[in-house]
């Protein structure tokens, strides 16, 4: 039987301390992609230093819709949100 495929929305900190979000289906290979300079042209030049935030879902489109909404988030509200899933 296949694996169901997961996905996940992620919050990076760059080593500027800016908060990038997006997801993935693979949040250990976004990373090194992230690091590398090959995934996002934001992390190319804001180059992330840890994931802070990751959560899962079941649908590709339940992760998107998180990543829009966190997107609309403060810087503030990023925070509170981060702090809260440690």
């Amino acid at each position: 039987m296949e694996k169901e495929k997961k996905f996940f929305t992620y919050i990076l900190l760059t080593v500027d301390n800016k908060l990038y979000c997006g997801y993935t289906d693979n949040p250990e290979s976004r990373f090194e992609k992230h690091k590398a300079g090959l995934a996002a042209k934001y992390t190319r030049s804001h180059k992330p230093l840890k994931m802070v935030y990751l959560k899962e879902f079941a649908t590709k489109s339940e992760a998107m819709k998180e990543e829009y909404r966190i997107k609309k988030l403060s810087r503030q509200e990023k925070e509170k949100l981060i702090e809260a899933s440690i």
